[in-house]
């Protein structure tokens, strides 16, 4: 079932400097922040809300990940996305947003794979040319989870 945040198509959610601070402030849940990259990577929905490699998704991850990869929740997909990152888009998460990382207590998977999600983003605004907007649509925000290690209600178990 797709999340209740998100676009129900293939379309991407329009990225802005607000919404990518609000995934960095952990105020969406995980599906949301993976359907942030998957249409990106030319992933399609069906009409279940089920994710699947398309024809514009790359070879690598078209094998290695033929459906979903939860970016959040696993760690391979993770660690694909950030070697997906070009070397001279590493630090556009510090350069545009002025993120300095997590404060020690913070540090937990789930967050340091949000904030690689969101320099994954801005990497690809990069390679296509694209300007972060100021501002946009934003889902309905979330409180902070209570438990920043479990996330919120509905999201998958970190491996």
């Amino acid at each position: 079932m797709p999340s209740d945040q998100a676009a129900t198509n293939s379309v991407p959610f329009p990225l802005s400097r607000a919404l990518l601070e609000a995934v960095l402030a952990d105020r969406t849940n995980d599906r949301f922040v993976c359907e942030l990259i998957w249409p990106r990577l030319g992933y399609q929905q069906d009409g279940s809300g089920r994710w699947s490699a398309g024809p514009e998704t790359g070879e690598a991850w078209r094998q290695s990940f033929p459906v979903e990869p939860q970016f959040i929740a696993e760690r391979p997909p993770s660690v694909a996305l950030t070697r997906s990152i070009a070397k001279e888009h590493k630090q556009l998460l510090k350069e545009q947003l002025g993120f300095a990382g997590y404060r020690i207590g913070e540090l937990y998977p789930r967050r340091t794979r949000r904030a690689t999600a969101v320099n994954w983003l801005l990497a690809d605004l990069a390679q296509r040319g694209e300007p972060l907007a100021e501002s946009g649509p934003l889902p309905a925000l979330l409180e902070q989870p209570a438990d920043p290690v479990q996330g919120h209600p509905g999201d998958l178990p970190i491996s």
